[in-house]
């Protein structure tokens, strides 16, 4: 079965959603297409953050006949804070803030970034910034403490998870 566009980008969503839950942020969809798609908490922050999600089913060839790469158009005016380009063939997420976009956009065209990734993990591109291992810190897991807060409900959930299956251990 093949899915819509618009079925791809709500699978993006629910994935960075999902992300960000086990993460301890708790975020929401908005109703209305305005270029914010998730408003996201968390316990440790001090505000909300907006985010853009932009999804790919799966990674095509570069140019239509190059190599295999994943790619994201992001329009430049975008008024979300944060900006999750996701994969959803491997579950990945990156996620951006609204500069770092900008300043990591290979293409610029008709108001918009265009930001790409080659996927073969043996091609060594000419340029810069174009494969996924160059993209590592950017990702979600890499990025929530820092873009959201410390999250002290995850460590005490896991150090409770841990006296439920040591009873003996003393609290």
């Amino acid at each position: 079965m093949k899915l819509t566009t618009a079925q791809i980008g709500r699978c993006g969503e629910l994935l960075v959603q999902y992300e960000l839950l086990l993460l301890g942020v708790e975020s929401a969809p908005l109703s209305t297409d305005a270029g914010i798609d998730l408003v996201a908490y968390a316990p440790g922050a001090r505000e909300a953050q907006t985010i853009q999600v932009k999804s790919n089913y799966k990674r095509k060839p570069s140019g239509g006949r190059g190599k295999p790469a994943l790619d994201w158009w992001v329009p430049e005016d975008n008024p979300a804070q944060l900006v999750a380009l996701v994969d959803l063939s491997t579950k990945g997420i990156w996620l951006l803030q609204k500069e770092e976009l900008s300043a990591l956009a290979q293409q610029r065209s008709s108001g918009r970034v265009h930001i790409y990734m080659y996927t073969d993990p043996e091609y060594t591109p000419r340029a810069h910034g174009r494969h996924p291992r160059e993209f590592q810190s950017y990702r979600l897991e890499n990025r929530a403490s820092a873009l959201f807060g410390a999250n002290p409900s995850i460590e005490r959930d896991d150090q409770e998870l841990l006296l439920l299956a040591a009873p003996h251990v003393k609290r």
